[in-house]
């Protein structure tokens, strides 16, 4: 979910928080961000996209992401809700504070720990697990401090000690993203992938960074070997490739929602960076399937 979505806090904790996403806006971005997050579609369909994956989605959905996995639902624009709403979801978002790694070396959290690893490729929970799971979800909110920290583990717990889910990320994927040990790097990546459709300005990446905008350009290019914008713009094509896997999106509509406003602008860095043009590159993959 993005920041763009009205956001209806029911509780928040220094733990974990949940609330209710509502999109009334026909808007989403794709994005990351550190904490695990399970959400609960409650209305609208659409496309969701998590790392190389791209599904529908329909109420009752229940998705539950690692940290660092980026994601969008884009909800079809089409489609009608009884409150008139595009989406809404029930979410959970919680940190590793509230999962030490002494915790989870005790046998009892066994299930636990293999419910975080199997986030780290992304799942859609189903069967009885996902009538179990979103139960305890819509009750969190309601429950005293200590209450709900029980209930959560026993969230957890059922989740890791099942089967009924699928995974949604390939392995090819996770060998193959973003990584760094250089938190500098990390902060302008973050950055980056949360502010895409924006206008980027150099002098607020350089204050996150504590750097002034030419060691800051040099800095990035020494490491990164290409400019912060070009950088960007791989972001962008990223993104883009997998909007064309949907073939009820105009190449207009993919420009757009990969932060180009000029589609001319984007049929040439799509080139530059992917060595096709979106329509070539739609019809490769079209073939391909």
């Amino acid at each position: 979910m993005s920041a763009a979505l009205e956001q209806i806090i029911l509780e928040k904790g220094s733990s974990f928080s949940i609330g209710i996403f509502q999109d009334n806006l026909e808007k989403s971005t794709w994005h990351y961000h550190n904490y695990y997050e399970i959400s609960f579609i409650t209305e609208g369909t659409g496309k969701r996209i998590v790392a190389d994956s791209i599904e529908e989605f329909h109420p009752g959905d229940l998705i539950f992401i690692g940290g660092k996995l980026p994601h969008v639902w884009i909800a079809d624009k089409e489609s009608t809700t009884p409150s008139g709403r595009t989406l809404e979801s029930v979410y959970l978002q919680f940190t590793s504070n509230v999962l030490p790694p002494e915790l989870l070396e005790l046998p009892e959290f066994a299930g636990v720990k293999r419910a975080l690893k199997l986030s780290e490729r992304g799942i859609k929970i189903t069967g009885d697990t996902l009538n179990k799971v979103s139960e305890i979800m819509l009750q969190l909110p309601y429950l005293k401090n200590f209450e709900r920290i029980i209930n959560f583990y026993s969230l957890m717990e059922i989740i890791g000690n099942s089967d009924s889910q699928e995974l949604l990320t390939s392995e090819e994927y996770l060998k193959k993203r973003f990584t760094t040990t250089n938190k500098r790097i990390n902060t302008i990546h973050e950055y980056l992938m949360n502010h895409y459709k924006e206008d980027i300005d150099l002098g607020k990446i350089s204050d996150l960074v504590n750097m002034a905008k030419g060691s800051l350009c040099r800095f990035f290019k020494g490491n990164m070997g290409m400019t912060i914008f070009e950088y960007l713009n791989k972001i962008k094509i990223e993104y883009a490739c997998k909007l064309l896997m949907d073939q009820d999106l105009s190449i207009l509509d993919v420009s757009l929602d990969s932060g180009f406003n000029n589609l001319s602008h984007f049929n040439k860095q799509f080139r530059k960076v992917s060595g096709l043009t979106p329509t070539a590159y739609r019809k490769l993959f079209t073939d391909l399937t």
